[in-house]
């Protein structure tokens, strides 16, 4: 594996970069494993302007449950925000581009003045206070930043739920968090046309909901929306009486900033509780050490708030590290497949961001269509959701980045808040499709379940031996299912450690590479699906008697949702392209058009050992041609697997 070729820094490029060689990157290395709590203690007070200066690093006392810089006292909003008015107030903070082309520019001035007044808002007209939940189901508009830097300012927790998923699903999260306000918009525009988002937020309250006292709507698209009296209020209405300045609420290090819900693979989503000090401290360390974010640079990630990429990415990390951030509403492939390539020309970006489903799909629709830009101010370009194919990573590195430009190809999740392994820029060399290293600080290993190492290529559990500032605190609501969830699988030295849920193997470098979830969770275009939620909302169509879901390699999507179905009632004749739309009809309203299937195949029964367990590995093996090897002769009906293989064979 190391015989590969490897692509070596340009020294020149990345000359000042935080960390511009290997013997810098092993330096760092060494000083955490020699004393990790003072390797931490001396970033925390170098990157963060506290309000009250931390005595302890990490508490480990009621371990897994961390504890980092616990007396510390800080606000996020203040890191992000408040600080940078002293140097660069006339700085740009966030620049906006609509679906449609409109631009809008914040300085950090103007950012602070919104952020002051909708946190005076949500505080003053709608009761909000420090430890109450308030749900944003917003879409790429720059309202959803202000709202969440609001949130911090005054100590609410912010749960950002995806614009694209369904009202049942926002249901949940809303009830789950139980939230005191929700903050959406009437919609957005999405390839040239409108989209509603209120009508969901109306639908997800109609029973269930009473913990929410008010809806707070920013009118984005102009189209006609019902008003609820009492409950629903326009926002630029409400904000014209608020004051633009506003006094940061004092934060414990280890209070809550916000809830995340993720899907799992036990059916209902979430909630990942991030918090303070550990969190805003790893989003501003991995943005100067990933992207060697300088002062004048203009960065550039494409996903939306919805997800942590978002959060960490678009939001908090380019505004801790003082940059300018880039906020997309559109898709990359529209008007044309050269829409990204203009944008980076014209705002001159030096970091683009984005995931291999979309790099696969410029890439397909338009492969001749960087050429037509002048993209001479990138300087690092970032792959980000899932693993990336060699294929893909060529035409990036050579065809987007002239073959000057660093590929980080960085892994990370939701539960760790910031990357945990990547190239550095300036320092690593570079093997396509690799995710390379951990990160100085993180100690992520590829281990056997009882902690030893795994053999040099072959898979084991991709796992982080220590704790680390910005991960996971807990579950919201459910402590048990967070020790369940990520500390259940694998031990070091005889105590429980942190599984992310993947396979991977080293090779003779030491580079890890991410082979797939090793659990019933389906990455599709970057975002974590729970097969539960997805079988438990097939269920509920009327003629289905026994769902399994697994995901299917796809060129773009990098994964596919495949379901094997088992009818209540057929005739030999089921009608499968009219029974698909039927079912994803019911993913739609449950979960939303993100989890629709892809394809699905009727069979006879479901591979079951004698005590009902779902051979999953057994599907996923037929829906991709592999010859099975796992033992039959303990399933209920050892028949099944071939005829379920014929079924296959004949859907071609």
């Amino acid at each position: 594996m190391s015989q590969e070729k490897l692509y070596y820094p340009d020294k020149e490029l990345f000359k000042d970069a935080a960390i511009n060689s290997m013997e810098r990157y092993h330096a760092l290395m060494q000083e955490a494993r020699e004393d990790y709590e003072g390797f931490w203690a001396r970033f925390a007070k170098e990157k963060i302007d506290w309000f009250k200066p931390f005595t302890k690093v990490l508490n480990e006392e009621n371990a897994p449950f961390y504890k980092w810089f616990e007396d510390g006292e800080l606000n996020v909003a203040y890191q992000c925000v408040d600080r940078h008015l002293a140097t660069r107030k006339n700085k740009a903070a966030i620049i906006f581009e609509g679906d449609n082309g409109d631009q809008r520019v914040l300085t950090y001035r103007e950012l602070a003045y919104e952020v002051n007044k909708t946190a005076n808002l949500f505080k003053n007209r709608f009761g909000v206070k420090k430890g109450d939940r308030v749900v944003l189901y917003m879409p790429m508009i720059p309202e959803a930043a202000i709202a969440m830097l609001a949130c911090a300012k005054i100590g609410a927790i912010h749960s950002v739920v995806f614009g694209g998923f369904s009202a049942d699903a926002l249901r949940d999260r809303i009830v789950d968090a139980q939230a005191k306000l929700v903050v959406t918009a009437d919609g957005a525009f999405r390839k040239g046309k409108p989209y509603m988002l209120k009508p969901v937020v109306d639908k997800a309250l109609e029973e269930g909901c009473e913990c929410v006292e008010a809806v707070c709507i920013v009118e984005r698209n102009g189209e006609d929306i019902r008003w609820v009296e009492g409950r629903d209020y326009a926002y630029y209405e409400l904000l014209k009486e608020q004051s633009h300045r506003c006094e940061c609420e004092t934060m414990g290090a280890e209070d809550p900033l916000f809830l995340l819900y993720t899907s799992g693979s036990t059916g209902k989503p979430k909630g990942v509780q991030h918090s303070q000090a550990g969190y805003i401290l790893w989003a501003q360390m991995t943005m100067e050490w990933v992207f060697d974010i300088k002062e004048n640079d203009t960065f550039w990630c494409t996903a939306d708030v919805g997800w942590i990429t978002g959060h960490t990415y678009i939001v908090y990390g380019p505004l801790a590290a003082g940059a300018t951030t880039v906020m997309f509403e559109g898709v990359p492939t529209y008007p044309d497949a050269g829409r990204c390539w203009r944008m980076v020309e014209e705002y001159q970006i030096n970091q683009f961001y984005t995931a291999p489903t979309a790099i696969r799909m410029l890439h397909k629709l338009g492969a001749d269509e960087p050429e037509k830009y002048d993209l001479s101010s990138l300087r690092i370009l970032g792959t980000v959701g899932e693993p990336i194919d060699p294929a893909a990573w060529q035409w990036y590195h050579e065809k987007v980045g002239g073959g000057r430009c660093s590929v980080v190809d960085t892994y990370w999740q939701t539960e760790t808040g910031g990357h945990m392994i990547s190239p550095l820029p300036g320092a690593t060399p570079v093997k396509p499709a690799c995710a390379t290293l951990p990160l100085p600080g993180i100690m992520a290993e590829v281990i056997e379940e009882d902690g030893t190492p795994t053999p040099v290529g072959e898979k084991g559990f991709m796992c982080i031996t220590k704790p680390w500032p910005s991960m996971i605190r807990t579950i919201w609501g459910d402590p048990d299912r967070f020790v369940k969830s990520y500390f259940g699988d694998c031990k070091k030295d005889g105590k429980p450690v942190y599984f992310t849920g993947d396979g991977a193997m080293t090779d003779e470098l030491g580079y890890i590479t991410i082979t797939g979830r090793t659990d019933d969770v389906i990455n599709v275009s970057g975002h974590r699906l729970g097969t539960a939620e997805i079988e438990s909302a097939i269920k509920k169509h009327p003629n289905v008697a026994a769902v399994a879901v697994v995901g299917k390699p796809h060129d773009i999507k990098g994964e596919s949702i495949f379901a094997y179905v088992v009818l209540k009632e057929d005739n030999g004749v089921a009608d499968e392209v009219e029974t698909l739309k039927e079912i994803n009809e019911v993913i739609k309203k449950e979960i939303g058009a993100i989890a629709l299937c892809d394809d699905i195949a009727f069979v006879p029964d479901l591979p079951k050992t004698r005590s009902g367990k779902v051979m999953r590995r057994i599907l996923r093996s037929l829906v991709k041609g592999e010859a099975i090897t796992q033992d039959t002769s303990t399933l209920e009906d050892p028949g099944v697997v071939e005829k379920i293989a014929e079924i296959l064979k004949c859907k071609g």
